[in-house]
């Protein structure tokens, strides 16, 4: 008798966990496509946030670094077009930035800086000043926060931007127009914005 109950109770907790999954997380039984189905600005900010850093250190790396430093057959330059070289990392991160706001007014990206090379990505809001000085001080934890831009609200976070390869160490540290050159592999050299808008 005990054996089935302990079955009875199993059997259940399972349609239980499987009515859930169906009804209560915004599932469809019916398999079609389910729009009450949602996320969290957080979590689809540290989601995006995942992909541009995973694109982003990808780039640095297996691309800019091995090809420019290591195997010396293309170098990366600022005036990449001109050079006929490779954008530099944080081109690229912009040009993905200005392709996907040609797509969606949904969410934006920036990549800014305490010490920009570039003064256009120097922070200009409260917030981002403060996220900014936030992942420098801890890097392990991002930023998050809401703003009020132009009347719309936004939820934004911003995430630590560290070196993750020596051409990011190198290029800094001997620009021109660099307002620091001390940057060591694995520093924080500013930050990944994401605003996303709130409905």
């Amino acid at each position: 008798m005990t054996h089935l109950l302990s079955n009875c109770r199993l059997w259940l907790m399972v349609a239980g966990a499987l009515l859930t999954v169906l009804f209560g997380c915004g599932g469809n039984p019916s398999g079609g496509p389910d729009e009450s189905v949602g996320i969290s600005a957080k979590v689809m900010a540290d989601a995006l946030h995942a992909v541009m850093e995973s694109d982003r250190t990808v780039y640095a790396t297996r691309v800019v670094h091995r090809l420019q430093d290591q195997e010396k057959v293309i170098r990366a330059s600022e005036h990449w077009r001109d050079d006929k070289a490779l954008p530099l990392p944080a081109q690229m991160f912009r040009m993905g930035a200005e392709e996907a706001s040609n797509k969606t007014d949904t969410f934006s990206y920036s990549l800014l800086s305490k010490w920009p090379i570039n003064k256009k990505n120097a922070p200009r809001t409260e917030m981002e000043i403060a996220g900014l000085d936030r992942v420098a001080k801890d890097p392990s934890k991002p930023f998050y926060g809401r703003e009020s831009l132009g009347g719309v609200e936004y939820f934004m976070a911003v995430y630590a931007d560290q070196a993750v390869s020596p051409a990011c160490v190198t290029c800094h540290n001997a620009h021109q127009d660099s307002p620091r050159n001390d940057f060591e592999l694995g520093d924080t050299m500013g930050g990944i914005v994401i605003r996303i808008r709130l409905r």
